[in-house]
């Protein structure tokens, strides 16, 4: 296994990307994989992703041609564009942080990170988030995210890189840690 941590540079990437994406949705896996392996919430379409990629580069994993794992990140001015996450940057507004909110604090979000099945358990996870500290820490103080309270492997992945929970929370879709990783 040859990995290489980059950002996406092709449509063949991106594809992949969504590919990805879908093998691993919550609504595409068993309950015991949710349960074991985890999963992702928001189906991006093409348009969707095509916009977070041309503001920002996305990081993906990749063993020779293939993608194998994607980490994705958005800028809070996008939040506005992909109706599944407009709660979410709303919340943020309501999420103290210092002596003002979230949302005024100087951070980017983790959109979504997955990894393939078959690579799980050998350093993806943190390879993908080792590559968005260095790309943009010089840029922002924070990252931030939410993970399903009940995607139990996905929280303890992400405390282990650093993350800690700074909200819980319950919306029309799930319940919600609020995460932040602090550059």
């Amino acid at each position: 296994m040859s990995l290489q941590f980059t950002s996406a540079q092709t449509d063949e990437d991106l594809r992949q990307t969504l590919d990805l994406q879908a093998a691993n949705l919550k609504t595409n896996v068993s309950a015991e994989t949710k349960q074991t392996q985890g999963f992702v919430t928001v189906c991006h379409s093409r348009e969707e992703l095509n916009l977070l990629h041309t503001a920002t580069p996305q990081i993906i994993a990749k063993d020779g041609d293939q993608v194998v794992g994607y980490a994705l990140a958005m800028l809070p001015s996008l939040g506005e564009f992909i109706p599944d996450l407009k709660p979410m940057f709303e919340l943020f507004g309501r999420i103290p942080w210092g002596d003002q909110t979230l949302l005024d604090s100087n951070f980017y979000v983790m959109g979504q990170i997955c990894v393939a099945a078959d690579y799980r358990g050998q350093g993806v996870f943190d390879g993908l988030y080792q590559a968005h500290r260095e790309l943009y820490s010089p840029t922002f103080d924070l990252l931030v995210t939410e993970i399903s309270v009940s995607n139990t492997r996905s929280q303890r992945a992400h405390e282990r890189v650093g993350f800690r929970t700074v909200y819980r929370h319950k919306d029309h879709v799930d319940d919600w840690n609020v995460v932040v990783w602090e550059y």
